[in-house]
């Protein structure tokens, strides 16, 4: 059974920085594509990016386009999120998620998630 624990969320001012951890234990990384989402509270869960089993194929929702990078260490199996330039509005829980049944942004697609960390962006 695949299990997956976040990590490395915090408090930021806007314009700054964080770098999330979704490692993966129970089952090699490698076997699954990985999504990051995010939820804030009264609002639904957003797909945020994704990134293929391989690595070779990503995505990112249009409000993080050019701000957050998705990438993975399969050896390590590890799966990160850079976010860079942060914003008040990228104030959310974030969790990762993982499925075989391929590539999407969209929350019912993933089988296994884990159990989130807390991003907080605020001046």
């Amino acid at each position: 059974q695949l299990q997956l624990v976040e990590s490395g969320g915090g408090s930021v001012q806007p314009g700054g920085s964080l770098r999330l951890s979704c490692v993966a234990s129970g089952s090699r990384l490698d076997y699954y594509h990985i999504g990051w989402f995010r939820q804030a509270p009264g609002k639904e869960r957003e797909g945020v990016s994704y990134i293929s089993s391989s690595g070779a194929f990503t995505d990112y929702a249009d409000s993080v386009k050019g701000r957050f990078t998705i990438s993975r260490d399969n050896a390590k199996n590890t799966v990160y999120l850079h976010m860079n330039n942060l914003k008040p509005e990228d104030t959310a829980g974030y969790y990762c998620a993982a499925t075989r049944n391929g590539r999407s942004l969209a929350a019912y697609w993933y089988e296994y998630w884990g159990q989130g960390t807390q991003v907080t962006v605020s001046s």
